[in-house]
């Protein structure tokens, strides 16, 4: 029978909800993504909550919260231990966004349901893995492959391969086939015919104009509140669509010699940057190749400056300026604060670049007709003083008695379990009186500070007095002494660097700015206060899709090019979700899935794949030839049971003879530069090539098959002649022949 597949959304589905769902191949669980929105929402969490002792494997697909957010909270509060799997940016740039959506939220309230060091633990033991990289699982997992490609909507961003007895099952949210100024666009077209397509339906009815309109329409409206004495505020991510942002206005700044100032302003804004640095080998190749050639870093921006904190922009003088800040949802950080303040000018703008989240005030503001005001709570962490900080500090020092006497009475429970215990046999003959007298002589020596010599240890329960604990650290022995690994003597120059970031009050990978910790490190008792507000929005409001997905047409176009065996639509509305699974019933394939939150759907393939074994006779008989990195040969062979086992036996008669087979992928362009290399004439000619003077070559088949058997077929065409021989044996030459 075929790859078992089951597939069961935790979240997000028949919504714009953060992205989670559960993935089972032959019983091994992944989790696919695992999303949390900006409202930091736990009953989202509830189904992932139920099952995430039983995931054995996390895949992440971008660096956002919506695909990741939860992360933290799961290993820390759900019991949720499985490895986690990404590419590198994913994990760089996701976890600069964590910190930056913990300090906003520390900023302003008591935010306890992660720490920094839960994000830390979280992302301590990822696995990053390259494009086109393949991961082997073993144990449980064995037999099954995963492999990251690229996605096309933010920096790292994964389409998931995932591959088992030959079946692909496709894991492909928030895919972008346009290229962009530092992406490429998705490689998803290039799969043909997997067994199973996991897709969203968010940009299902929505069309795009093109790239260079909407730019210049961007550009306008920045440009026209700035010359019109207003600022602009734009609401982004910490290391996402920002980063596409930024590179529109450096090159057009540079290129049309403007002054007006541009801010990016996040809690970990210059670390992000440093970041992205680092990262061009992952971006599209106009920025690789400006790189190789001229040495410059298209993220060396010379007209957006970098700030991390509010107050540094305060300082700056007062001109029309841009400013891109975090959070997008405005529900928090930044972007929060800047909008109370601007809203009420009537000269400034607010330019959204991405939908806001269901339920945050960015979602609000850009509905149609957008409200005249709207209420907010503006909050700010203040010192304690008086009354409040004499009742602090005697808590604190009610809880630090508390915890002394619990240190206490777990010290006396300590002594009393090193009490010999008489009862356990000593192999050691040992004088009692001897013992005794000894251990007086200690006590009457040491007094009350007898604990000095065992702390730290337990002696083993055989002992008569005070022991030095003693590790034997036996080590392997060769010939030549004992082994050496040499791995003990590398310096390790990122953990040298993780240590001295460390002593300079950063985190553990330095990942934090110096400005950001002050909170973080601060230890003068405070508190938050809160004030809601009604804010007269007058400034104005605008929306431009830059989130970098494909739009419903394409969409569209890609799946029916992919030709899944079964489809399965996630993450989208509802109206966009029916719309999108109705067309593809009618136009891609007859098994298209929608499933609601909890509900499993069994996706397994209707082929049949059948595991054998070759026996040793006819391995003997095999004649294997070299194609590339593998052998391939002609068997000929009758299925028979050798222990329960299918088993691949020599045919017990002679076998008729097969015709020949030529294998390969003739590409029509490689081989017009091989014939050339010969010395023969060659050139394209109405989709054939014309070798020589009379002799042609052309590939003809049957190309709506899309992934089908053998069905293209390579003519030859002239008289025969020397000409003719000699094309066709460079052509054969082209072929493996079986």
């Amino acid at each position: 029978m075929g790859t078992s597949v089951q597939v069961t959304p935790l979240c997000g589905v028949y919504s714009e909800s953060p992205l989670s769902y559960l993935l089972s191949i032959d019983g091994f669980n992944f989790l696919v993504d695992c999303g949390w929105n900006d409202l930091f929402d736990p009953t989202l969490l509830q189904p992932l909550s139920s099952v995430s002792s039983t995931i054995d494997a996390v895949l992440l697909s971008h660096p956002d919260m919506l695909h990741l957010g939860a992360l933290p909270y799961a290993i820390k509060h759900l019991g949720l231990s499985a490895p986690v799997y990404c590419t590198e940016p994913v994990y760089r740039l996701g976890l600069l966004t964590m910190y930056d959506h913990y300090i906003s939220r520390k900023q302003v309230s008591d935010f306890d349901l992660f720490t920094l060091d839960d994000i830390d633990s979280a992302f301590q033991n990822v696995t990053r893995l390259t494009y086109s990289q393949n991961h082997h699982f073993s144990g449980k997992g064995e037999g099954i492959i995963i492999a990251p490609h690229v996605a096309g909507h933010l920096l790292g961003g994964t389409v998931w391969k995932i591959t088992k007895d030959g079946e692909d099952v496709l894991y492909a949210v928030d895919f972008n086939h346009r290229k962009e100024r530092h992406l490429n666009g998705t490689v998803l077209e290039s799969f043909v015919r997997p067994a199973v397509l996991i897709t969203d339906a968010y940009n299902a009815l929505n069309n795009q104009p093109s790239r260079r309109q909407r730019d210049q329409e961007f550009l306008d409206a920045i440009l026209e509140t700035l010359r019109g004495d207003g600022n602009v505020l734009l609401p982004v991510g910490t290391a996402g669509r920002v980063l596409e942002l930024l590179l529109i206005l450096e090159q057009y700044w540079t290129q049309h010699h403007l002054t007006f100032p541009i801010y990016f302003l996040t809690n970990v804004s210059t670390s992000t940057i440093e970041y992205i640095k680092s990262f061009l080998e992952w971006m599209s190749d106009s920025i690789a190749k400006s790189f190789e050639h001229t040495r410059d870093n298209a993220f060396l921006l010379k007209h957006v400056t970098l700030l991390i904190n509010k107050t540094e922009l305060e300082k700056v003088p007062e001109v029309p300026k841009v400013v891109l800040a975090s959070m997008a949802s405005l529900e928090v950080g930044y972007s929060h604060d800047i909008f109370v303040d601007w809203a009420t000018g009537v000269k400034n703008r607010v330019l959204f670049t991405e939908r806001g989240q269901f339920g945050t005030l960015a979602r609000m503001l850009q509905a149609d007709p957008p409200p005249k005001a709207v209420k907010v709570t503006t909050s700010k962490r203040v010192p304690l003083v008086g009354e409040e900080l004499k009742a602090y500090e005697e808590e604190q020092e009610r809880i630090k008695k508390e915890e002394a006497l619990k240190a206490s009475i777990a010290k006396e429970e300590l002594k009393a379990s090193r009490v010999p215990d008489t009862t356990l046999g000593d192999p050691m003959v040992v004088d009692t009186i001897t013992a005794q007298d000894a251990s007086d002589v200690t006590s009457s020596h040491i007094g009350g500070h007898r604990d000095i010599f065992i702390d730290g240890f337990v002696p083993p329960p055989t002992s008569v007095a005070p022991m030095f604990p003693f590790f034997d650290n036996s080590a392997e022995w060769d010939d030549f002494g004992e082994v050496i690994n040499p791995d003990d003597y590398v310096n390790k120059e990122e953990e040298m660097v993780d240590a001295s970031m460390h002593l300079f009050g950063g985190d553990l990978d330095g990942k934090l700015d110096e400005g950001s910790a002050h909170l973080l490190l601060d230890s003068t008792p405070s508190k938050v206060v809160s004030n809601e507000i009604t804010v007269q929005v007058k400034c104005g409001l605008t929306y431009m899709d830059f989130e970098g997905r494909s739009d419903g047409r394409s969409i569209k176009s890609i799946i029916s090019h992919v030709a899944p065996l079964k489809l399965v639509l996630v993450h989208g509305s509802a109206e966009a979700t029916e719309h999108l699974k109705q067309h593809c019933s009618k136009h891609v394939c007859p098994h298209v899935y929608a499933p609601q939150i909890g509900e499993k759907i069994d996706v397994t393939s209707d082929l049949c794949a059948y595991k054998v074994q070759l026996s040793e006779r006819l391995m003997s008989s095999i004649l294997f030839k070299k194609l590339g990195d593998y052998e391939i040969a002609w068997v000929d062979a009758e299925v028979g049971k050798t222990n329960d086992m299918l088993t691949l036996l020599p045919l017990s008669s002679t076998p008729a003879p097969h015709k020949s087979v030529l294998v390969g992928d003739l590409k029509l362009a490689d081989f017009k530069q091989f014939l050339a290399s010969k010395g023969i004439p060659v050139e394209f000619a109405a989709g054939a090539l014309r070798c020589g003077e009379y002799v042609t070559l052309r590939k003809v088949g049957d190309t709506s098959q899309k992934g089908g058997p053998g069905t293209q077929q390579v003519v030859l065409e002239g008289p025969l002649s020397e000409e003719y021989y000699k094309i066709r044996e460079l052509l054969y030459s082209q072929f493996y022949l079986l």
